[in-house]
């Protein structure tokens, strides 16, 4: 078997930023309430409809080809994680395939919500590690500022816009992917979803009306679950690996929380110099919040050949997942 190495990274998000003093303006929340309990300080929206999630993955995934050396027709494969697609059908995948040119690869979309990047990984790691492709694109990307009630502050303040990928290429050099781990419980379905909008409750004018359409989260709930999954995922990685917590040299976690990734640190006795954190800047941006910490860590010197990468997520499903990468 051929190992899976990560040759290439990018991000793109738009050039808009809102702040929480502009959200001060539109609804019940001050800048202080929302850096207390989530550190984020803004995000990037989109600036105008006409926008799709495939555009801020393409505008990723260009960086990430262009740092791998690699041109679109060589793909073999392109995996995206979103829970925004630009439609329901056809995949975001295959709008990004057209759009960068992709001519000679296969493309399909992966929903697992802020677990999708890893998920997405993983399906990457496989096709490469089995040899059935070479070449793998994978992006995370969202536009969640559109889906957001306004009039709940709890949700409306954690989102914004963005995307990150990566190229995994298929080695004879032993390294890149080590392990990937992936989990799910779907009896907290309702933790952190979306009610209204596909088949279970088909969109019609009352659903919309009555905000059927729009994210809805169960705060408490999902705060005490983060905390248990993001151990129990960072534990799984380190002890099928054969590794320690302080082998680590750099902890790259889901953006959802500044709260919740401290305490996870602070209970797994990780020092909060080899976590990553962005949320200040980005906010939440779900399944494509890995790949973009990814990419600014590479472009800020925090990871190094040979580092020990470890990556963590949960979101809604509930999903929850790890990885660990020999960079």
């Amino acid at each position: 078997m051929s190992y899976a190495r990560i040759i290439g990274t990018g991000l793109y998000v738009p050039e808009k930023v809102v702040t929480n003093l502009d959200l001060e303006k539109v609804m019940d929340t001050t800048d202080e309430w929302i850096r207390q309990r989530t550190g984020i300080v803004q995000r990037h929206v989109i600036a105008h409809e006409g926008v799709a999630t495939s555009d801020l993955a393409v505008g990723a995934s260009r960086k990430a080809l262009e740092a791998a050396h690699i041109r679109p027709e060589e793909l073999d494969m392109i995996v995206v994680a979103t829970m925004t697609p630009d439609h329901l059908l056809p995949s975001t995948a295959c709008l990004v395939q057209a759009k960068l040119g992709a001519t000679n690869a296969g493309a399909f979309d992966v929903m697992a919500a802020c677990s999708g990047f890893i998920y997405a990984l993983s399906t990457a790691h496989n096709l490469v590690r089995t040899g059935q492709c070479k070449t793998v694109l994978v992006a995370g990307a969202e536009i969640f500022s559109n889906r957001l009630d306004f009039h709940d502050r709890n949700t409306a303040v954690l989102f914004g816009d963005g995307a990150g990928a990566i190229v995994v290429q298929a080695t004879d050099e032993e390294g890149g992917v080590l392990s990937t781990h992936l989990h799910a419980d779907g009896t907290q379905y309702d933790v952190l979803w979306v009610p209204a909008g596909g088949s279970a409750a088909p969109p019609t004018h009352e659903r919309i009306d009555s905000g059927g359409l729009f994210l809805r989260m169960k705060g408490p709930e999902l705060f005490k679950a983060a905390i248990r999954l993001f151990a129990e995922a960072v534990t799984e990685a380190l002890e099928h690996n054969g590794c320690t917590i302080d082998q680590i040299d750099l902890f790259i976690p889901h953006q959802a929380n500044a709260r919740i990734i401290e305490m996870t640190a602070e209970r797994l006795g990780l020092p909060m110099e080899k976590v990553l954190i962005n949320i200040d800047r980005y906010a939440n941006t779900t399944a494509a919040s890995i790949p973009i910490a990814i990419d600014e860590a590479v472009r800020d010197g925090k990871i190094k050949t040979n580092d020990l990468v470890l990556l963590a997520a949960f979101g809604g499903g509930l999903t929850w997942a790890s990885a660990l990468i020999k960079w």
